[in-house]
């Protein structure tokens, strides 16, 4: 197999001198603590709209969702930036200060007054009685979240890829595979145990020091994780950036539409009818996408090739493997898509918390914060990929013949399918809740603050199903898109979770507007009121449910439509092979 120009940038696996292992405490400690800064913040984030920024829960909670999409949409313009102009190493760097500063903002907000000075404010017992917001705060606030959402589209999708490049040997046996997976597991794994960290500890710091100091902390903690990651530079493989990345993506698109009243090749010609670069094993694409193989199709090869064996024009005629690495990426985005609904269901979990926080949260003589119950999800992924990686997996792969035990596909339309389970219990969960509390005469708005009689505890089986899912489907979607694409695109592979995570976060924030809109009618207050007691979130998580077994459905067509897995690697054998013909290249060492 053809080893792709935009592969050959990358350093072969025998000439490598840094990088390995002892890379990696630098990148997973600059990864652990750049988490808990960032999860510390968003974790109570409704709250703190809520009760500082007298926000409805409505409001609120798209003012979240939109910036849980913002944040998930970054990271593709984050992942070309570092493939095709400066490198993963100072995307990461530079999106590490940005985020910084933006945590030094909203620290801000915490510490500068929030409401005018008023007689009624004054005399307010509660805030949302007579105060109003000064009108710099909520630009204040909302310039900060720009900025952390800024700084994670350089920290999200390059973090993973780069840890990647320290261990990966380019090749797709079954050796590689497994360390590959192995580093993927233990990533989320350390990821996970510092997620629960945030969700308790920085959360507590929260509500019991107050707002200021429990911003504080996470800018500490981001100042830590940046410090880490430079130390660890003189150490680090740092692949160089490679701009026909994304222009060899362009020109197969390009060229197969200016070619397409050109008729193809037989499917039986050989490769002397296509286009392959100097020097490289010839070879004929493949037939799926078959259009696009009109790009590397040769008609008059004395024309279009120059005696140095590049294309005279490269936006009519283009490599064989240009044409594949472009089938690779495109293939992907159907499955990719099945991705948006768990987005949406990641991105809902402001609602638990404030069903949380009118239940009874009190476990011996400690109250749990609502914001915290989240971690029961982490914990229930922290465990699953551990027993996984270091117990399933061998059985498993004796059973299936994949190095990864279940197929990435498998494990993506399992947890697909615990999503839409996790939903159904949680709107069972909630009929319950819903209905202890009309039993105690809640619904009446002159009991604002007082709790249902019933345990909190009561939503921890949602959130593990939830944390298995991502544990299923987020980690097996990480793999397949790092697996699939080209190896120099692997930022951009990786970045598509957080692109598919912001879809859905904009489509849970229409869902929750349509129905809003749609269930408030005369004097009721609709599924979706400030007041869960007098509402019907219940309906709300049948809903996705429902959402959610259509995409398990829609899922398993793509899945039969894409074909076999892992095609798009290179290959060992072949990369050894071609290394004696082509021009060694060498990672830039920045």
């Amino acid at each position: 197999m053809e080893v792709s120009a935009m592969e050959e940038a990358l350093p072969k696996a025998t000439a490598r001198r840094k990088g390995g292992l002892r890379t990696i405490p630098f990148i997973i400690s600059n990864e652990i603590f750049e988490k808990v800064a960032t999860f510390g913040l968003t974790a109570n984030m409704i709250l703190y709209l809520t009760e500082r920024y007298l926000m409805s829960s409505a409001v609120a909670t798209v003012v979240l969702y939109f910036w849980n999409a913002i944040s998930n949409f970054l990271p593709i313009f984050g992942a070309v930036l570092a493939d095709a102009r400066l490198g993963r190493f100072r995307v990461i760097a530079l999106g590490s200060c940005v985020s910084l500063f933006g945590m030094c903002l909203l620290c801000l907000t915490a510490i500068l007054p929030v409401y005018k000075k008023t007689p009624e404010c004054a005399a307010a017992a509660r805030p949302e009685s007579g105060c109003v917001v000064l009108p710099w705060q909520l630009p204040l606030l909302f310039t900060s979240f720009a900025l952390m959402s800024l700084g994670s589209g350089g920290i999200r999708p390059c973090t993973l890829a780069f840890g990647a490049d320290q261990l990966d040997k380019r090749d797709n046996s079954a050796k590689n595979v497994r360390t590959l997976q192995t580093f993927f597991n233990w990533y989320y794994t350390v990821l996970g145990l510092s997620i629960v960290f945030a969700a308790t500890i920085i959360v507590y710091i929260q509500q019991a020091r107050g707002w200021v100091v429990g911003f504080a902390v996470p800018v500490v903690l981001m100042v830590t994780a940046l410090t880490l990651f430079l130390l660890g530079s003189p150490f680090y493989v740092k692949v160089a950036s490679d701009r026909s990345v994304i222009i060899g993506f362009m020109q197969v698109l390009v060229a197969s539409y200016k070619n397409r009243h050109e008729p193809l090749p037989p499917e039986t010609a050989d490769s002397s009818s296509f286009y392959n670069k100097a020097g490289c094993k010839p070879r004929t694409p493949t037939n799926k996408l078959r259009y696009l193989n009109r790009a590397g199709v040769l008609r008059n090869p004395s024309k279009e090739v120059s005696p140095d064996g590049a294309a005279c024009d490269p936006w009519r005629l283009c490599t064989v493997q240009q044409v594949e690495d472009t089938k690779a990426v495109i293939r992907v985005l159907p499955i990719w898509s099945t991705g948006i609904m768990p987005g949406v269901i990641v991105g809902q979990q402001m609602f638990p918390t404030l069903q949380a926080k009118t239940m009874e949260r009190t476990v011996g003589k400690m109250e749990i914060p609502a914001a915290s119950f989240g971690v029961f999800a982490i914990l229930t992924l922290t465990v699953w990929v551990a027993v996984y990686d270091r117990v399933l997996v061998r059985p498993l792969s004796r059973l299936t013949g994949h190095a990864r035990g279940l197929s990435l596909r498998q494990r993506m339309g399992a947890g697909l399918a615990l999503f839409a389970v996790a939903m159904a219990v949680a709107a069972h969960t909630e009929s319950v809740r819903r209905a202890a509390a009309i039993a105690q005469e809640l619904r009446d708005p002159g009991h604002p603050d007082e709790p249902v009689h019933m345990s909190a505890m009561k939503l921890v089986p949602q959130h593990c199903l939830t944390g298995l899912a991502e544990g299923l489907n987020l980690i097996g979607q990480i793999e397949f898109y790092y697996s699939e694409f080209p190896k120099t695109m692997s930022s951009i592979g990786v970045s598509l979770l957080a692109l598919g995570l912001g879809f859905g976060a904009v489509l849970g924030s229409a869902i929750v507007g349509v129905i809003g809109a749609g269930t408030r009618s005369g004097g009721h207050d609709g599924w979706l009121p400030n007041n869960l007691n007098r509402g019907h979130y219940d309906y709300y998580y049948l809903v996705l449910a429902v959402l959610c077994t259509a995409n398990v459905v829609y899922f398993m067509v793509c899945g039969w439509a894409y074909g076999e897995e892992g095609q798009n690697r290179v290959v060992a054998a072949d990369a050894e092979a071609e290394d004696d013909k082509v021009e060694e290249h060498k990672a830039v060492i920045i």
